[in-house]
């Protein structure tokens, strides 16, 4: 239930420039929460040529949120509000749909550093501490429609 929107941009023979752009500013109820805004640019590389069949790419991202009432047991009964950066390599395909459509689908992994405040209480707040973590494993998977403007 986020807006995603981002474009992508040919910088080379076999390149190209994508900057996606995430934002959820819903809380959907009082004790459930994901707001967040991500930016997740990629540079990928394309072994025939842009925008059609497999790339490879290298992405980073960085991300404000406020995450309450969601995840594992121990995650739901508190709030963590902070930031994240970190980065890692995708693999993706392009399948063409029309002459102004393409579908891509996409998945990457890598390392992703959090740090925020965690709060007992999901409405009421109570500050337990400041907190870092860094986390290895799935950073990126997408599903995406693509409207080609030339």
């Amino acid at each position: 239930m986020s807006i995603n929107l981002g474009a992508e941009f040919k910088v080379g023979r076999r390149w190209t420039l994508e900057i996606p752009a995430t934002y959820n500013p819903w809380a959907l109820r009082a004790d459930y929460k994901w707001k967040l805004l991500l930016a997740q640019p990629e540079l990928r590389w394309w072994p025939c040529e842009p925008f059609n069949g497999h790339f490879f790419g290298l992405h980073g991202h960085y991300a404000f949120y406020n995450i309450a009432g969601v995840g594992s047991e121990w995650m739901r009964n508190y709030r963590f509000e902070g930031w994240l950066a970190g980065g890692g390599i995708t693999y993706g395909y392009q399948f063409y749909l029309g002459p102004r459509w393409n579908l891509e689908l996409s998945i990457g992994a890598g390392y992703t550093n959090l740090e925020y405040d965690r709060s007992e209480c999901i409405l009421c707040g109570d500050f337990k501490g400041r907190e870092t973590m860094g986390f290895i494993g799935p950073t990126k998977a997408a599903l995406t429609l693509i409207y080609i403007i030339k």
